[in-house]
């Protein structure tokens, strides 16, 4: 297979035809423990060749549903020129009217598509809090994601669903609202996730999926592993509640050189899902 010319599968619109696009960010630079993400865009292109067009819980058809891709952002210079570069190309998908779906890379690549819409709430899945103000010397670090964007939207419109993992100097009086995985288990997903929605007074929601929100017995190809983590039905679940409020998706921290296969083929998935179900709510407008 000729990855120069790789696209997701299915996705066999133009970039004006199309009503999702998507957008490798192959960015790994300011990874700390297991590098690698900057190989996960075209794996889950080519894991998103393993599926079928139907997705028959949906009632819904891919090769029915105009899908761009638009290939990879150019992989050059420090963490802070991908945020500035990758922020102009997500604006002119935004600005077009599209929905994007961005895959990195690293989660530092949500920074700048969070901040290529306005007005907007923000949820990720992940096992980290990801709220230092900068992580061996660098604002724009994975581990200061959540930090970054509620910069941009506000403390109050930023939630963590999933979180197993903070660090103490994360600890403070003004932590972003989170949810975690053993109140998730508790209570259960379709309730906790509920609550993560009510806890942002938006419309509109961006999803940012850091594939380590998931356990690892299912998503072991990742740069920071976490146990205790959800379940990808646990995570089918959240997309179906969020669908009618989604305006954008990412997922990040896919590691191929970690992985058998298994968490390539799990982020193409959830790209399908994502697709899916958001046509699905259009349809029904």
């Amino acid at each position: 297979m000729d990855i120069s010319t790789l696209r997701f599968a299915d996705a066999n619109a133009s970039f004006d035809d199309a009503s999702f696009v998507i957008m490798g960010i192959p960015f790994d630079r300011t990874t700390s423990f297991r590098p690698g993400a900057r190989y996960a865009p075209n794996a889950i292109r080519i894991s998103s060749y393993n599926f079928e067009t139907l997705l028959f819980e949906h009632g819904i058809d891919l090769v029915d549903i105009p899908i761009h891709d638009a290939g990879d952002f150019e992989e050059v210079g420090t963490v802070d020129d991908m945020v500035d570069g990758v922020l102009k190309a997500a604006k002119k998908i935004v600005e077009a009217g599209k929905f994007p779906l961005f895959m990195g890379g690293e989660h530092s690549v949500t920074i700048p598509a969070v901040r290529s819409f306005d007005d907007i709430g923000v949820i990720t899945i992940d096992a980290h809090l990801d709220y230092r103000e900068s992580y061996l010397g660098l604002k724009n670090s994975h581990a200061c994601v959540t930090r970054r964007i509620s910069e941009h939207v506000g403390l109050d419109n930023v939630v963590v669903f999933g979180v197993r993992s903070i660090s103490s100097d994360e600890v403070g009086d003004r932590m972003p609202k989170y949810i975690d995985a053993f109140t998730i288990r508790e209570i259960g997903v379709e309730e906790a996730f509920r609550k993560a929605l009510s806890l942002i007074k938006k419309d509109k929601i961006f999803l940012s999926l850091d594939i380590d929100g998931i356990d690892p017995a299912y998503a072991p190809g990742t740069g920071t592993p976490e146990p205790f983590g959800l379940s990808p039905y646990d995570v089918k679940k959240c997309l179906n509640i969020v669908a009618p409020k989604l305006v954008g998706f990412d997922i990040s921290e896919v590691s191929p050189p970690y992985d058998n296969g298994n968490t390539a083929a799990l982020a193409a998935r959830m790209m399908r899902e994502v697709i899916a179900v958001v046509w699905k709510q259009r349809s029904l407008r």
